[in-house]
C-alpha cells in the first residue's frame, strides 16, 4: 500500500504528490506548530507504519523503495492526525460578492416580455421568484346607470283652523278663536272645538272669517334602482396589466469560492447580455429597497395587483317639486251637512275665507284634491377605487456577468 502525503497549493489547498497515482486535494488548517493555512504540509506517516517511511521515505523498513510494488492503491493519510481535511470542490460557476445581511443569496434573474420567458438554465433549474414590472392600469370597470322611483308621499291635511272677528284673517287687533282639528286628523268629519252661533269677542261676533293652515306633502323619499346594468367585458388577468416579467432562478448548494468574501453562483450565459436575452446575477429583498454598492443596478418588481375598483352604490336626493291641494269645508252643524264655507288650499299658502258674522262652526272636513309627490335626482353609479401594483420586491444586480474567482 502506498501512503501518499500532501503538499500545499494556493490558499491552504493541498494536493497529493510524490508519484503515488492520482492526486487528491486537502486543506491544511491552522496549526500552532506549522503556522496558518498555506504552510506546506510535511510528509506524515500513518500511525500504524511502525517507524517505516512513507512514499519514498527513509524511516526504515522496506516501504520506501517498494511502495508501488506492495500496492498500487493510493491512500491519503489523515485518520488520527486531524490536521488534513478533504477540500470542498472549487466553484465552477461565478464568484460574486457575498450578499449583505438581510438579502437573499445571489440568483440568476431574467427580465423581459411575457411572451418570451425562458426556462431556467440547467445550472440554476429552480424558479425562486416570479414578478412583474411596467404596470399599465386597465380601464375603469363599467358602472350601471342609476335612476330613482317616484317618491312615496301623502298629503297631510291641515289641522289648524282659526276664526277671526275681522276680515282678512288675523288682523293686528283681531283675536283668534281656535277651531282646530284633533291631532293626527285624517280629514274626516269632526266637531272638535266647535264654535256656537252668536258667540262674541270684545262685543263683536267672534266668527267673521276663517283661516285654514296649508296642507303639507309628507314624503318617504325615493327608492334607487339600476336603470341600465353595465356591460361585462372580459377583463385581463392581473398579470396582464404588466409589460415586463421577471423570473429568478436558483440552483442547489454551490461549492465555495477561494476568496471568503465571495460566494459561488451558477454562471450566467457568456457575456454581459442585456434582458430579455440573458440573465443577470442579482440579490433580492422584499419591499422597495436601496441597493448596496456591490450590487448597484436596481429593479423593482411586484407579484400582482391590489384591485379595489368598483362602482358607487345608487342613491337618490331628497324629493323636490312636491305639492298637494285640498278642499277644506266648514259646516254649522255637527254632522258636516250644512256647508258654510269651502276653500281649495294648496301647499303653497294657507287659506282665508269670509263667513257671515256670528255663524256657528259646528264641524269640518278635508279631502285631498291633488297630490304631486315631486321627483328625486339619482346619485351614485360612478367608478370608485383603483388598481395598483402590490407586494413589491427589489432585485439588485451585479454590473458584470463574470467576476474572477
Amino acid at each position: 500500500m502506498a501512503v501518499c502525503c500532501a503538499s500545499t497549493l494556493g490558499l491552504g489547498i493541498g494536493v497529493v504528490s510524490g508519484g503515488c497515482g492520482t492526486s487528491t486535494a486537502y486543506f491544511c488548517p491552522w496549526d500552532e506548530d506549522r503556522g496558518p493555512k498555506g504552510t506546506p504540509c510535511e510528509v506524515l506517516e500513518p500511525p500504524d507504519a511502525g517507524g517505516t517511511g512513507g512514499c519514498g521515505g527513509d524511516g526504515g523498513g522496506d516501504g520506501g523503495d517498494d511502495c508501488a510494488a506492495e500496492d498500487d492503491t493510493d491512500v491519503a493519510v489523515t485518520p488520527d492526525f486531524g490536521d488534513l481535511i478533504p477540500a470542498a470542490e472549487v466553484c465552477a460557476g461565478q464568484c460574486v460578492p457575498k450578499e449583505p445581511l438581510g438579502w437573499s443569496e445571489p440568483a440568476l434573474l431574467w427580465i423581459g416580455s411575457a411572451d418570451g420567458v425562458p426556462s431556467c438554465p440547467a445550472t440554476a433549474p429552480i424558479v425562486g421568484y416570479k414578478g412583474y414590472a411596467d404596470f399599465a392600469a386597465p380601464a375603469p370597470r363599467p358602472c350601471p346607470t342609476c335612476a330613482c322611483d317616484p317618491p312615496e308621499a301623502r298629503c297631510e291635511v291641515p289641522a289648524e283652523w282659526n276664526a277671526y272677528t275681522s276680515f282678512p284673517c288675523g288682523g293686528p287687533e283681531a283675536p283668534a278663536i281656535s277651531f282646530a282639528a284633533p291631532a293626527g286628523w285624517d280629514g274626516t268629519c269632526t266637531s272638535v272645538n266647535a264654535v256656537e252661533a252668536g258667540r262674541t269677542c270684545d262685543g263683536a261676533p267672534c266668527v267673521q272669517s276663517l283661516a285654514i293652515q296649508a296642507p303639507r306633502v309628507v314624503s318617504a323619499g325615493c327608492a334607487p334602482r339600476v336603470a341600465e346594468p353595465p356591460e361585462n367585458p372580459d377583463e385581463p388577468a392581473p398579470a396582464e396589466s404588466f409589460a415586463i416579467v421577471a423570473r429568478a432562478c436558483t440552483g442547489n448548494a454551490s461549492p465555495p469560492c477561494a476568496d471568503p468574501g465571495m460566494t459561488c453562483t451558477p454562471a450566467p450565459p457568456i457575456g454581459d447580455a442585456a434582458p430579455p436575452e440573458g440573465f443577470l446575477t442579482c440579490i433580492h429583498r422584499e419591499g422597495e429597497q436601496d441597493c448596496p454598492t456591490t450590487y448597484p443596478d436596481r429593479h423593482v418588481f411586484y407579484d400582482g395587483v391590489e384591485d379595489t375598483r368598483g362602482c358607487a352604490p345608487c342613491g337618490c336626493t331628497e324629493p323636490t317639486g312636491a305639492t298637494c291641494s285640498v278642499l277644506a269645508s266648514a259646516f254649522n252643524d255637527e254632522g258636516c251637512s250644512q256647508l258654510v264655507a269651502g276653500l281649495v288650499i294648496t301647499a303653497d299658502a294657507p287659506g282665508c275665507g269670509t263667513i257671515a258674522a256670528g255663524t256657528a262652526l259646528g264641524s269640518k272636513s278635508v279631502s285631498v284634491v291633488s297630490l304631486e309627490p315631486g321627483r328625486c335626482e339619482p346619485l351614485g353609479g360612478e367608478p370608485v377605487g383603483g388598481i395598483a401594483p402590490a407586494a413589491a420586491a427589489t432585485f439588485c444586480c451585479h454590473r458584470t456577468s463574470s467576476v474572477p474567482a
